[in-house]
């Protein structure tokens, strides 16, 4: 069990941004495919997305979210230590997309920068490995990007999103607890096998093919195994929440919020429903935003429950599950922390 505690580290306040673009599954959809749109959409509970356009990436929406945050919380830029940015969309193959932040933010050389590779799990994996960095105490103020640019007109599923999160040291911080797994056995569940150095990227990956179902395919696009997907979510992630909730020794009443990945309505209410959860304390973005991958928790948080975190104390279970396959969650307090509105660039 990767279960583990961290110390010290205040969340200090959250920013996300998304996409001026909407994007109707159904309406924005060609009129012979309209009918099975609205089955698709009533099943996934996904009705509008948002959307760059080709010139816009990731970390522009980030930029926009960090520039915001920073501003909320008056932190100057020289106070920033480290800056994380957890993506499978970044600008460039390489150099690090944190790297290109870090100059754009004006922060300083010594802002330690670096990228993760992680897709819809990487809020808390992300958190957990900012954390240790501010638990330690060598870094006292530290910024998380987390988000993807992975929507496109034809694929009703996923939107794009970019989101900051703040941590600070703090010797009063109320603990987070963390639980957070990796199962590579099922990395073809979620895969874009080619351009990488097992499969680089060529004149073959351009040429469609047809399914047994007749559908127009192309190999260079994102391989999503539905059934293998609903399958691991709605039996992994169930147990590691109730495991989670026993090493913190809290019940669920003590939980104010549960913030789920959103991957689509069968899988999150299958969990909500496993778990016994009453939909109150369940937030969802689905129907107006989609699924924004890695950014989906803080992406929820900001659209559904800023005003109200903004204010006082309240204790969140987050859980974030998807490619790898993998499935990390967290519980932690956030306290009169900088909450801006959903941002729009």
């Amino acid at each position: 069990m990767a279960l583990s505690t961290l110390h010290n580290v205040r969340f200090a306040g959250m920013a996300s941004c998304v996409p001026h673009r909407v994007l109707d599954n159904v309406r924005d959809c060609p009129p012979s495919q309209r009918s099975e749109r609205e089955r698709l959409v009533r099943n996934i509970g996904i009705q509008t997305r948002r959307i760059c356009p080709e010139w816009q990436t990731f970390s522009d929406l980030a930029l926009v979210a960090a520039e915001k945050l920073l501003e909320e919380l008056q932190w100057q830029r020289e106070e920033v230590d480290a800056l994380i940015v957890v993506t499978q969309s970044p600008d460039y193959l390489i150099p690090a997309t944190a790297i290109i932040l870090q100059d754009q933010l004006g922060l300083p050389h010594s802002t330690i920068a670096f990228d993760v590779n992680l897709g819809c799990s990487g809020y808390p994996f992300g958190l957990h490995l900012l954390g240790s960095m501010v638990s330690a105490g060598g870094v006292k103020k530290a910024l998380l990007l987390v988000g993807d640019k992975c929507a496109n007109v034809k694929d009703p599923l996923f939107s794009d999103a970019g989101t900051a999160t703040a941590l600070e040291f703090n010797a009063s911080a109320p603990p987070m607890y963390f639980d957070l797994n990796s199962d590579g056995s099922g990395k073809r569940a979620i895969m874009l096998p080619a351009g990488g150095g097992r499969e680089p990227f060529g004149v073959q990956h351009l040429i469609p093919t047809r399914d047994e179902h007749g559908v127009q395919r192309w190999p260079a696009e994102l391989i999503l195994d539905g059934p293998a997907v609903l399958s691991f979510s709605t039996q992994r992630v169930p147990p590691a929440v109730q495991r989670l909730l026993e090493y913190t020794g809290l019940d669920k009443d003590a939980i104010d919020y549960f913030v789920f990945h959103q991957a689509n309505r069968m899988i999150n209410e299958t969990i909500r429903k496993k778990l016994q959860l009453p939909a109150e304390k369940v937030p969802s973005t689905l129907h107006d935003l989609g699924n924004t991958s890695g950014a989906s928790l803080p992406v929820t948080m900001t659209a559904r429950l800023h005003d109200t975190l903004a204010q006082g104390k309240h204790k969140l279970l987050l859980s974030g599950f998807g490619i790898g396959l993998s499935w990390g969650s967290v519980v932690m307090d956030i306290e009169n922390a900088g909450f801006p509105a959903l941002l729009e660039a």
